[in-house]
């Protein structure tokens, strides 16, 4: 996908980039696909028919990266976020996890399912979303007149000096072969991802279920095609063939005197779906009146997915406005968000963006945020039963 000007090479990648998600926000709607009740099912009523469509589309995710990076049709060593870094923070992917496991359950669902809610009518998702953006948005960005962020204020002098800093990129595939990463990309994605797809299809009742099959397979797929779309869109600036980054870094070599440069190369890196840092973007982008430089790849990706879910929840006739219920569910709801917020961050994404997207990878820090994630959130449903079961007695 060559185009002659940056123009068209940028409208395309944030127009399809919106066209995929609007896909995911319907189908999710549809299908009802959500982490944290995946979590929920499992801890509570031992029904694992969500937690195998979630596997289920991490499967999709391992097995077509595999197969794109095999073919040559992508390259993940530059992402955004840069999941295959050398620099190995475990304690902000096992800290942050733990956290946004923890808000997911409080607010009700995590970072997508916000989106698919507020699409649906549910006006409680609203505050959380905001709420959200805001943690988010000043965990990256300087407070007004300072230079520092909740980051590095709260977090970056005593989580950063635990960094491991690898000798390889933390993708297992690197750091298990040595010198044959290929080799070891091919190997180690097609064991995990196929083991993960056997153990999906392993129940009969996942196999007899429509919406868990369809939901996890289509979350699986715009995953990838937002890998191969992200890392193919490419811009003939005088015979040079760049990626849209390359052509940003290189901006006053090869663009026009005219031309309205984006405000970071960076989110054009190639890349796939997360939302939390994403929802700290889409406020920057309404805070500045609508720049269109801010404009980026996760903006597009948050329309998308919240017109996909009102388009089906208007399709279905199942648009309902919700409200809180009480005082509690509103702390809830608030305390929830404001954990996803800075757990997101920490973590360098969600249920998807590391849950699937990262993990798709096969990083080492998108899999530990995954297992922290989960185990956050089962420990809290956990004490929320215990906690109601000595209300009632």
């Amino acid at each position: 996908m060559t185009y002659e000007d940056f123009s068209s090479a940028q409208s395309f990648f944030l127009w399809s980039t919106f066209a995929i998600a609007l896909i995911m926000g319907a189908v999710v709607n549809k299908t009802n696909f959500c982490t944290m009740g995946a979590v929920s099912d499992w801890v509570n009523m031992g029904d694992t028919g969500r937690m195998r469509a979630w596997v289920l589309a991490i499967a999709v995710g391992v097995l077509g990266v595999m197969g794109l990076e095999a073919a040559g049709l992508v390259n993940l060593g530059n992402t955004f976020p840069p999941y295959r870094q050398n620099n190995f923070p475990w304690l902000e992917n096992v800290l942050g996890g733990a956290l946004f496991g923890i808000g997911m359950t409080l607010a009700s669902g995590c970072g997508n399912k916000t989106l698919v809610r507020i699409g649906g009518g549910n006006l409680k998702s609203i505050m959380v979303l905001l709420v959200i953006a805001l943690i988010a948005y000043f965990m990256i960005n300087p407070f007004p007149g300072s230079d520092q962020t909740l980051y590095s204020t709260l977090f970056y002098p005593w989580t950063n000096p635990t960094a491991v800093a690898l000798t390889t990129n933390q993708d297992l595939g690197a750091m298990l072969f040595g010198d044959n990463v290929a080799t070891g990309r091919m190997v180690m994605g097609a064991l995990i991802g196929g083991l993960m797809l056997v153990w999906a299809f392993k129940s009969a009742d996942f196999r007899s279920s429509f919406d868990n099959i369809l939901g996890g397979l289509v979350v699986g797929l715009v995953v990838l095609a937002a890998w191969y779309i992200s890392s193919n869109v490419l811009v003939n600036a005088d015979g040079d063939i760049l990626s849209l980054q390359s052509y940003v870094q290189d901006w006053d070599l090869y663009a026009p005197a005219d031309a309205v440069r984006p405000a970071a190369a960076g989110p054009l890196a190639a890349q796939s779906f997360t939302f939390i840092n994403p929802m700290g973007q889409t406020l920057g982008y309404f805070a500045s009146g609508f720049n269109g430089t801010l404009l980026t790849f996760g903006i597009m990706a948050l329309a998308g997915v919240i017109a996909g879910s009102l388009l089906w929840s208007l399709i279905s006739r199942s648009f309902r406005i919700e409200w809180f219920a009480s005082v509690s569910d509103f702390v809830y709801h608030l305390i929830g968000a404001i954990l996803m917020g800075f757990g997101g961050v920490l973590a360098m994404g969600c249920t998807i963006g590391q849950g699937v997207t990262g993990f798709s990878t096969l990083a080492l820090g998108s899999i530990l945020t995954f297992v922290a994630i989960v185990v956050g959130s089962a420990a809290t449903m956990k004490v929320q039963y215990a906690i109601m079961m000595r209300g009632e007695s």
